[in-house]
């Protein structure tokens, strides 16, 4: 037998038409094309699959003879060009709608469009087909048919945007060998059933039991309660310690119910304590800021054990509203399940360590831009997960909103692509098609870690939340719904046709269901059942000492400064970090990076982890950090805080991609799982967060409150004016303060490099004890500001100060009639100001934390001052954004006595700074100028004003606007 692997596709087509001409008359073909065929011999065996497909077509063509071969290279490539086209394109036609609803199909699945008939294919062989299905079949036709029942059935593949032919063929190979369908016996398949009637039977239960109460059905989609019992599964088989999910609200009670194992009782009483619990809450009774959150929020964890398998656990992560925001969250999650931070160096991550599920809604899935931002996490160094496994529940319909007014796409999945990611479309009718897709999916991860999606198509029986009336705008739908049977009652009959169950047996398993949840509803309330409410914190815990010896600075800022031999940095920045080595031993010479460096050493030689993700973080976007160095001559990076000998637990740092959204909620999810470790986010500018409202309103400073989530994530957000535009100033300081509450957060704005040296390593030793998100307004100009850099001795004294006091004032105390507060970047413009250098009777007080208010340590401040007349608080911000609306009331009711409380900076705007440095500075010129002069009685004038309006007619009108300054007059405390 000859060997024709060496051609693939059209070429095997023309050479077996070669090759017939050939054997009829040599002379028709030409003298090389002769020479060859004469000494065609066995040639090197079959390299591919497609390769092998060519030998067996041309060889079939030959032995079959001259009837055979007149079908030539124009058929062959046609049947295979036809084949091509159901593999790619077969999913058009597929039956994977459960009301039938076909979407267009493409005319390139029939054969007509190929200039192929019936009669063709059936004397071509079936390997013109190839694959599996080929090995089982008489001709092409045969084979055809075959093909199209694997991708025109209940089962629609998409798998022609991967890029990689390996992932290709291990696909193909999968969906048309039908091993995942394999090993579906009689017990599994009762077993399906039974899980079956305990999906449907516990909605139809809360339906009936409490009319109209929001549940968000899974019904019309009940098969991903059985997909997810295959993939944990299959999972926990494979050693896998973990399982993650992360879902909207559709389904929710019922995983949690069944997946999660939630008792029934638990979750009827949720139901029936609604307006018991509501009266709770109004009266006020020993709440300490716990709200909780509604039913179909709630997360929950579960031991997951079956025999022969280690005990594996199932979290499912609580979420808002905000539907597909608790991606990244769960991505975070898994990803700290995977790491081992207990060693020196970059931590080891172990990718089999946890799986990630993630359930999506068909129209949130295309809908909401944090989904393409998760998704492009996935195979970043810094987030990647080891693949996750993605399940759209798809109902066809958001909330009112039909697919054509809800995306561009065809398919709700079609973003996937663009990651190339697989895709199956299985009709949530056919059970044992969506559990062969569970197992397909989970096979994919494990071997080619990347993530895989599942787009189960179905319907949604009732409204969105039980409580609308869908027909109003779906009426032809819902029609169709009305008179559909349920998936159990299809898979009863189905069942019941084979022999493997009676109807008295289908039944029985659903009046078992309604005994249970009757049972459960009728039960005494235990104890266990009653969650009462959290108090976050009944008191302050003293601060923890902070302080490092000078001895142990000097061997960190060492091995800082250590290389890897010929390691070869850019000269420039070697010079600039060299400057660290002598800044040690003289007065104020620390800058912000490096007392931030020097944290981080201590922190790890205390053992405790440090993961620090962010916009260009690795060299930090003012420049300044410079934590991972890069070899000019090789390109190789060196990271000295994975390398310091005193080290004793793993340090990562990662540039992240240009998300905050996604980025922040992954550091969340990370931070919740790993409560060991100092988590610090950082964006480019302050203002850039932004865009990661969601995560910041929702998780960030209610989980505790919502969910008993406590994180100690670290914001660092660079935030200051120095003329540098709207969104290059604020990290809007008002917002986290309108969201403090409960001691739900710190936030501090430090004015010195040492201060920012103790946060960080108060942070890290309450990571335990006391965890909270710490939010710190980081500087830009101040980075390098020579009026903002501190001493060795202070990164050694006791602890960080949430209130710094005037020392020079404090020795003339008695002379003191004006105190101004302030905090951040103002203090230092300030100081460096002219008219301060002349204000012999004024105070300047530093608000280093803004909350929790320090009120005892402000106390001490104001009281220290016998004769002050006037209390000034000074910001850069608008009067109604930075810190004065928050901090106004507070400090008079802090204050006993009557002075007057005058504020002194920006008036109130809808922008939050100025788009001119000139303007910038003129504005700043004068806040100083009346923090320093403004009299109760009478205003202090503003400088005049440069400029002209453009018409040579005056000045500048937005420069001389006239705002009074506000002026407050305290009551007395208590």
């Amino acid at each position: 037998m000859l060997d024709f692997s060496a051609f693939q596709g059209p070429n095997a087509g023309y050479i077996v038409d070669l090759y017939e001409r050939y054997r009829q008359d040599p002379a028709s073909v030409d003298v090389e094309t002769q020479a060859f065929f004469e000494n065609w011999s066995e040639q090197s065996p079959v390299k591919s699959a497609e390769a092998d497909q060519s030998a067996h077509v041309v060889e079939s063509l030959r032995v079959e003879g001259p009837a055979c071969s007149t079908v030539g290279v124009g058929r062959v490539t046609a049947a295979a060009r036809l084949a091509r086209f159901i593999r790619q394109r077969g999913h058009l036609a597929a039956n994977v709608d459960p009301l039938g609803i076909q979407p267009p199909q493409d005319p390139g699945l029939e054969l007509g469009s190929h200039g192929l008939e019936t009669g063709d294919l059936e004397i071509l062989p079936a390997s013109v087909v190839g694959g599996p299905l080929a090995a089982e079949s008489q001709n092409a036709l045969e084979a055809i048919g075959k093909l199209r029942r694997v991708y025109s059935g209940s089962i629609g593949y998409e798998d022609e945007h991967i890029q990689i032919a390996e992932e290709r063929y291990w696909l193909r190979d999968a969906a048309e060998s039908g091993r995942f369908f394999q090993n579906i016996d009689n017990a599994a398949r009762i077993d399906l059933l039974e899980r079956l009637s305990e999906v449907e039977t516990f909605e139809r239960y809360l339906h009936r039991t409490f009319l109209g109460a929001k549940r968000f059905s899974i019904e019309g989609t009940d098969m991903l309660l059985p997909i997810l019992d295959e993939i944990i599964h299959n999972a926990a088989v494979s050693g896998t310690r973990e399982v993650v999910m992360g879902m909207a609200h559709r389904g929710r009670l019922n995983v949690l119910a069944h997946v999660l194992g939630k008792p029934y009782s638990r979750i009827l009483r949720e139901f029936e304590d609604a307006e018991r619990n509501q009266e709770a809450s109004v009266s006020g009774k020993g709440s300490y800021g716990w709200t909780g959150d509604v039913k179909y929020h709630l997360g929950g964890r579960r031991a997951y054990k079956e025999s022969g398998v280690a005990e594996m656990p199932l979290t499912l992560i609580p979420n808002p509203s905000h539907l597909e925001f608790v991606n990244p969250v769960a991505e975070g999650h898994a990803r700290a399940a995977q790491e081992r931070r207990n060693l020196r160096g970059a931590p080891a991550q172990d990718e089999n360590a946890s799986l990630p599920i993630l359930i999506h809604g068909d129209a949130a899935f295309p809908g909401q831009g944090i989904v393409p931002e998760t998704l492009n996490l996935s195979r970043l160094p810094g987030y990647r997960t080891g693949g996750t496994i993605h399940i759209i529940v798809n109902n066809q319909i958001g909330f009112t909103t039909t697919s054509g007014d809800a995306r561009s796409t065809l398919y709700a999945s079609d973003l996937a692509k663009g990651f190339e990611i697989p895709i199956v479309h299985i009709n949530a009718d056919d059970p044992e098609a969506c559990i062969a897709a569970a197992r397909m999916a989970h096979a994919y991860r494990e071997k080619f870690r990347k993530d895989f999606l599942i787009d189960l198509i179905g319907y949604r029986r009732y409204g969105h939340n039980e409580g609308d009336e869908p027909r109003y705008t779906q009426p032809r739908m819902y029609e169709l719904i009305d008179q559909h049977p349920t998936v159990r009652e299809i898979w009863a009959k189905t069942l019941e046709k084979q022999g493997v169950v009676t109807r008295d047996q289908a039944d029985a398993l659903v009046k078992g269901v309604q005994d249970a949840l009757q049972a459960a509803r009728l039960a005494p309330r235990e104890a266990k059942d009653d969650e009462g409410p959290v108090i976050l914190r009944q008191a302050r815990p003293p601060a923890p000492e902070t302080g490092v010896a000078e001895e142990r600075l000097t061997e960190y800022n060492a091995e800082l400064l250590k290389r890897p031999a010929r390691f070869s940095p850019n000269m420039k920045l070697e010079e600039i970090l060299e400057r660290r080595r002598v800044a040690l031993t003289k007065p104020a010479s620390i800058e912000w990076a490096h007392a931030e460096a020097l944290a981080f050493a201590s922190i790890l030689a205390d053992g405790i982890p440090v993961r620090l993700v962010g916009q260009d973080s690795e060299r930090g976007t003012f420049g300044q950090r410079n934590l991972v160095l890069h070899d000019v001559k090789t390109g190789g990076r060196f990271v000295p805080l994975q390398s310091i000998s005193p080290a004793r637990a793993s340090f990562a740092v990662y540039n992240s991609p240009l998300s905050e959204n996604a980025a922040l909620g992954f550091e969340y999810g990370y931070s919740v799982h790993a409560t060991d470790t100092l988590v610090l986010w950082e964006a480019q500018f302050g203002d850039f967060a932004n865009s990661a409202q969601v995560i910041i309103d929702q998780f960030l400073v209610a989980g505790a409150a919502k969910w008993r989530q406590y994180p100690s994530l670290v914001l660092l957000l660079p935030h200051a004016y120095e003329g540098q535009g709207p969104e290059h100033s604020s990290a809007r300081p008002e917002r986290f303060l309108q969201l403090a509450a409960n001691d739900n957060l710190r936030i501090v704005n430090c004015t010195t490099p040492a201060q920012y040296f103790h946060v960080l390593r108060r942070q890290a030793a309450l990571l335990q004890t006391d965890p909270r998100p710490l939010i710190v307004f980081t500087p830009k100009g101040l980075l390098r500001h020579p009026k903002a850099r501190s001493s060795v001795s202070e990164l050694s004294a006791p602890s960080f100060q949430p209130v710094i006091d005037d020392a020079t004032a404090r020795e003339k105390a008695d002379q003191i009639t004006r105190l101004i507060l302030c905090t951040g970047h103002v203090y230092v413009d300030l100081m460096g100001s002219e008219e301060f250098k002349n204000a012999s009777r004024v105070a300047v007080g530093r608000v280093e934390q803004l909350y929790p208010f320090p009120d005892e340590e402000l106390r001490a401040v104001i009281a220290g001052y016998p004769n002050l007349q006037d209390i000034v608080w000074l910001q850069e911000e608008p009067c109604n954004m930075g810190a004065w609306m928050f901090i106004a009331p507070r400090i008079r009711e802090l204050v006993g006595w009557q002075g007057e409380f005058i504020y002194s900076g920006r008036p109130e705007a809808a922008s939050t700074a100025e788009g001119s440095l000139m303007r910038h500075l003129a504005e700043q010129k004068r806040i100083i100028h009346n923090a320093l002069t403004a009299t109760p009685d009478l205003p202090a004038k503003k400088p005049e004003a440069t400029g002209s309006n453009g018409n040579g007619k005056g000045a500048d009108p937005v420069a001389t606007s006239s705002v009074s300054d506000r002026k407050l007059k305290p009551t007395h405390a208590g």
